[in-house]
């Protein structure tokens, strides 16, 4: 049950961040660039925060992507992994839900922000395989102790050199379909962008896996 608590709490906390300083920016400036960077600044903050607190009781994944090729791995189970997926939707819509509230938006508020384009859903495959390869590389190296700074550090950076901004989350794009603000985007986007996440969840674990294999000697 514990785990549960923690994929929920962890990943509408994300949402919650993700939606909520879009918000703040927009009010404290009109500078595009300056928004992206107060948005992005506290998305990285908060991604070290809950992978260092949560980490240790669910592995903090806060993303499907994430929890699938745990699936994948044996480190979840099938019945695990559904409610991981389901509680990780749920709390990214929750958390959404929550910041329009704080912020004095309609409660449920479904964005019109078209994210559409080849080269953004490419910035996606690119975005979330960049992620799953920092994770999982990351955590070979002295028993994952810099995988919360990894994540942060990735997307950070991945707001700033990718068209997309870096969602690389399908709990997150779905998320953020409820908010018409900064950080929203429109329902037709958010599902174009699932399966090239998938995709690039994919390409990076077997990027990952590739760089690992013994090599056999000869």
């Amino acid at each position: 049950m514990k785990m549960y608590i923690s994929e929920f709490i962890g990943t509408a906390t994300l949402a919650w961040v993700v939606v909520g300083s879009g918000i703040m920016a927009e009010t404290l400036t009109s500078d595009i660039g300056l928004q992206l960077l107060i948005n992005a600044s506290a998305i990285a903050a908060i991604l070290w925060l809950l992978i260092t607190l949560f980490g240790p009781i669910s592995g903090a994944h806060f993303n499907p992507v994430v929890s699938s090729i745990a699936l994948f791995r044996k480190e979840l189970k099938l019945s695990e992994t559904f409610f991981f997926l389901i509680l990780q939707t749920v709390g990214a819509i929750s958390g959404t839900i929550l910041a329009n509230i704080l912020f004095s938006h309609a409660a449920i508020d479904i964005s019109s922000k078209n994210r559409d384009g080849a080269n953004i859903l490419v910035s996606e495959v690119l975005a979330t395989a960049g992620l799953i390869f920092v994770i999982f590389q990351l955590s070979t190296i002295k028993k994952g102790r810099y995988v919360p700074a990894g994540v942060a550090l990735w997307i950070f950076s991945a707001c700033f050199f990718t068209s997309s901004t870096s969602f690389a989350n399908p709990a997150i794009a779905i998320g953020r379909i409820f908010s018409n603000s900064f950080a929203g985007i429109a329902p037709h986007s958010a599902y174009a962008f699932i399966p090239f996440q998938i995709i690039g969840g994919a390409l990076g674990y077997l990027l990952f896996k590739t760089l690992n294999q013994k090599e056999s000697k000869k």
